[in-house]
C-alpha cells in the first residue's frame, strides 16, 4: 500500500563536555560507554513527557569498536542507561560523522513510518583507543596504488589540502583558528554552550602516587581562550617540514559523546515534544582519500540539489573544523568570507574539540540553540569532511522562522 513520507525532526541534543585524550585529560579514568550512558538520561531527564519504552531504536556511533566502545554501543549504552529491554540498539562506524549518520540513518527509517523516536549520537574516547587502534589496512592500498599513501594520516591530508588551495596561508588558517577560540569563549560567557552540556562526575589519580579525588567535569577542557596569531606561529608543524598545519589551527585528540532525540514531527508535538528542527535533506559522497577535507563540498552540492535549495539559501553553517584549511576551502569554494558571520557562530572543534564520531550532534545541537535565537533564518547547515575520503552534510529547517531573510 502507499505510504506517506514523515516530516523528521530534532527534538533534543546534549553532550559531555569534551575532554582532552591521555593521561592528563579529564576522562582518562572515564569508561567510553559511560559518558554515552550519561547523555542519554539526562535527554530523558530534559523530557518527561517521553515514554522511555516508546523509543524505537537507539543507535550510537564510534569509530574505534573496540574495548568499552564495542559490545554493539548502541543497545549496551541503552540498557545502562536504564532503558526498557524491549529497545533495541545498534552501532555505527563512519569515522568522523558517525553520529551524524546516525541521526540521517534513523531519520530515513522514521521518515519511511517505521520508527516514531528514536536515540542517535556518538562517542570516542581517544586517549583510551587511539585513531587506528588495532586496525590492519589492506596492503593493496598503497602496493596497487588504490589511495596515496597519506591518506592514512589526516594531518598530511591537511596539508595536501593546502596544496589545492595554495592562497589558504598558514596565517589564513591561523587566523582562523584564533576567531574559533574567541567565538567560543563569546558563547560560553553568553551562557550558549552550557545549556546542553552534561555534568560528568571524574575520578582522577594522583600520578605521583597521592590520593584518588573525585571532581565534576562542566566545561569543555581543550579550549585556549586568549590565542594569539603570536601563539600560533611558534607551533610545530608535524606533518610537513615547514608545513600549514599545526597543534593551533586543527582540532585536537579528544574524548567525549554526544546524543539526541530525533522524532517524527507529528509523534512530537502529539507528545509535547519539542521541536527545534527540521530536516530537509542529506547527502555523503567520496573524495579522494588523501584530499579527504574537500568532503563537504560535493556533499553540500548534493544536499543542496536534492533539497532544491542553493548555497544563498542557507543561513546558518555548521561546519566541522577537523582543520581550518578543510573548513577555509569550503568557504573559498562558495565564495564566502572566512569571518562570514553566518559561519559557527559559537566556534568550533579547533576550541571545543573533536571526539571524532560524537561531533555530528554537536554541530546540531549548536545550529538548533541559534536557530531558536534567529526566527529570521530559515535554513541551516550541518557538514563536516570525513576520513579515507568523504563529506556528509543536513540541511534543516528552522521551525521558528518568521518570514524574515532566509
Amino acid at each position: 500500500m502507499p505510504r506517506t513520507v514523515r516530516d523528521v525532526v530534532f527534538v533534543d541534543g546534549v553532550r559531555t563536555p569534551f575532554g582532552k585524550a591521555g593521561p592528563k585529560g579529564i576522562y582518562h579514568e572515564t569508561r567510553a560507554d559511560d559518558l554515552v550512558v550519561k547523555a542519554i538520561r539526562e535527554l530523558l531527564r530534559r523530557n518527561p513527557g517521553l515514554d522511555p519504552a516508546r523509543i524505537d531504536e537507539v543507535a550510537i556511533a564510534a569509530t574505534t569498536q573496540i574495548g568499552d566502545q564495542g559490545l554493539t554501543l548502541g543497545r549496551t549504552a541503552g540498557i545502562l542507561a536504564g532503558l526498557p529491554q524491549s529497545v533495541p540498539g545498534y552501532s555505527i562506524d563512519r569515522m568522523c560523522a558517525g553520529a551524524m549518520t546516525a541521526v540521517t540513518t534513523t531519520a530515513g527509517a522514521i521518515a519511511f513510518g517505521a520508527y516514531d523516536v528514536v536515540l542517535a549520537g556518538g562517542v570516542e574516547h581517544m586517549g583510551r583507543h587511539p585513531m587506528g587502534e588495532g586496525v590492519d589496512p589492506n596492503p593493496r592500498f598503497v602496493s596497487e596504488k588504490l589511495v596515496d599513501e597519506s591518506a592514512l594520516f589526516m594531518g598530511m591530508t591537511a596539508e595536501n589540502l593546502h596544496d589545492r588551495y595554495p592562497t589558504i596561508t598558514k596565517l589564513r588558517a591561523d587566523e582562523y583558528a584564533v576567531r574559533s577560540q574567541e567565538k567560543a569563549a563569546k558563547a560560553y560567557a553568553n551562557g550558549r554552550i552550557q545549556q546542553d552540556l552534561v555534568p560528568i562526575s571524574v575520578r582522577r589519580t594522583d600520578p605521583a602516587g597521592g590520593e584518588t579525588g573525585w571532581g565534576l567535569s562542566t566545561a569543555d577542557e581543550p579550549m585556549r581562550p586568549g590565542t594569539t596569531l603570536a601563539n600560533l606561529a611558534t607551533l610545530k608543524t608535524p606533518f610537513r617540514p615547514h608545513g600549514r598545519v599545526t597543534a593551533g589551527n586543527a582540532a585536537g585528540l579528544n574524548d567525549g559523546a554526544t546524543a539526541s532525540l530525533i522524532a517524527a514531527e507529528d509523534f512530537a508535538r502529539e507528545h509535547g515534544l519539542p521541536v527545534k528542527m527540521r530536516l530537509v535533506s542529506f547527502a555523503y559522497t567520496g573524495v579522494e582519500p588523501e584530499v579527504m577535507g574537500y568532503g563537504p563540498i560535493p556533499a553540500t552540492e548534493k544536499a543542496l540539489a536534492k533539497a532544491g535549495l542553493s548555497i544563498g539559501d542557507i543561513g546558518l553553517f555548521e561546519i566541522n573544523e577537523a582543520f581550518a584549511v578543510q573548513v577555509l576551502a569550503f568557504l573559498e569554494h562558495y565564495g564566502i568570507a572566512d569571518d562570514d558571520a553566518r559561519v559557527n557562530q559559537y566556534g568550533g572543534a579547533i576550541a571545543f574539540g573533536h571526539p571524532l564520531a560524537s561531533s555530528g550532534v554537536r554541530l546540531m545541537t549548536q545550529l538548533a540553540s541559534q536557530f531558536e535565537e534567529q526566527p529570521q533564518v530559515r535554513y541551516g547547515l550541518t557538514t563536516m569532511c570525513v576520513g579515507f575520503g568523504m563529506g556528509a552534510s543536513v540541511i534543516w529547517e528552522n521551525p521558528h522562522f518568521d518570514g524574515g531573510d532566509k
